[in-house]
């Protein structure tokens, strides 16, 4: 059907869902950055441009849409085809731990299942969640895990850390959106660069950790994302490294270091065999998140030079 036809055919909330997911399966679109499929991610497109919110009652759909709604579905859902953007870079809009975020082409799409772990306070790894303080969140993006963490933990100061100034930007927008001026501030620093010798309680981190060559092979929507959060030399693991190098320089006693390595889990295991990587389970699934304790850091640091 040509744009017109279209218009004129489909009128109501349900139509359009059916009709984004049928041209978003037809066109070969990857779904990787907050929904499953092409259905979830129609109807995430749909609400998102009709100004409705994700848990509307099923009732609604058989709402009819005006003119203007149309038009305006219509085009969002020609732009995600065409653009093979992530979605989220077309709405600005992003959940993450049950918050929403501005995003853009400047940080990576929200997604990691550290949301899960910040959500249960890192529990049981934190035996007194009330007794921490102070917070990391390296390679912070958009600023999701730093905030996210902030109200987690309402009596933590958090540090939310970047190289990209890019990135920082984003992240201020939404500590402000968040109100979370006198909990989270964005530190500019390359990995522990710019944090003046701080320690922290908790250190949590989704760096890059793609390798060369599956970044080379990602779909259009990953290569919309900056290069600098994804890819991470030619085993995944540059960054990650020297997050491991000096974290003993900034856990305290009883802290814990917590990173998303996702598919480069196996390698970081090949290239560690003496570390015993705590490998993380999610009960929304997730995988290719360790835990180590400020002990564990130490014990192992010699290997991590």
């Amino acid at each position: 059907m040509n744009r017109q036809t279209t218009l004129e055919t489909l009128s109501t909330l349900r139509d359009y869902v059916r009709y984004a997911a049928s041209r978003f399966a037809e066109a070969g679109l990857f779904f990787g950055h907050g929904t499953a499929g092409p259905l979830d991610e129609a109807a995430a497109l749909v609400l998102h441009a009709l100004r409705l919110p994700y848990d509307l009652p099923g009732g609604y759909f058989e709402a009819r849409l005006i003119p203007s709604e149309r038009e305006r579905v219509y085009a969002l859902i020609q732009r995600r085809i065409d653009e093979r953007k992530p979605l989220a870079y077309l709405t600005h809009e992003a959940p993450f731990a049950g918050l929403s975020f501005y995003v853009d082409e400047r940080v990576l799409v929200p997604r990691s299942p550290i949301a899960e772990l910040i959500e249960n306070h890192f529990a049981p790894w934190l035996e007194e969640p009330d007794a921490v303080t102070d917070i990391l969140d390296l390679c912070t993006g958009s600023g999701c895990i730093a905030i996210a963490c902030a109200h987690a933990f309402h009596q933590a100061a958090v540090d939310a850390a970047d190289i990209s100034l890019d990135a920082l930007e984003v992240a201020q927008v939404n500590i402000a959106r968040h109100e979370m001026e006198d909990h989270v501030r964005v530190v500019e620093s390359d990995v522990y660069s710019g944090l003046d010798g701080k320690c922290y309680d908790i250190i949590v981190s989704n760096p890059p950790y793609v390798n060369r060559a599956e970044w080379q092979a990602l779909p259009p929507e990953f290569h919309a994302e900056p290069k600098l959060g994804l890819e991470s030399g030619e085993d995944g693991l540059d960054c990650v490294r020297r997050i491991l190098k000096d974290a003993h320089r900034h856990l305290k006693p009883d802290g814990i270091l917590v990173v998303e390595v996702g598919s480069s889990a196996e390698a970081l295991a090949e290239a560690y065999p003496e570390v015993p990587f705590c490998w993380l389970d999610f009960e929304r699934g997730g995988d290719g998140v360790f835990l180590l304790t400020a002990e564990q850091v130490e014990e192992y640091r010699e290997l991590f030079q």
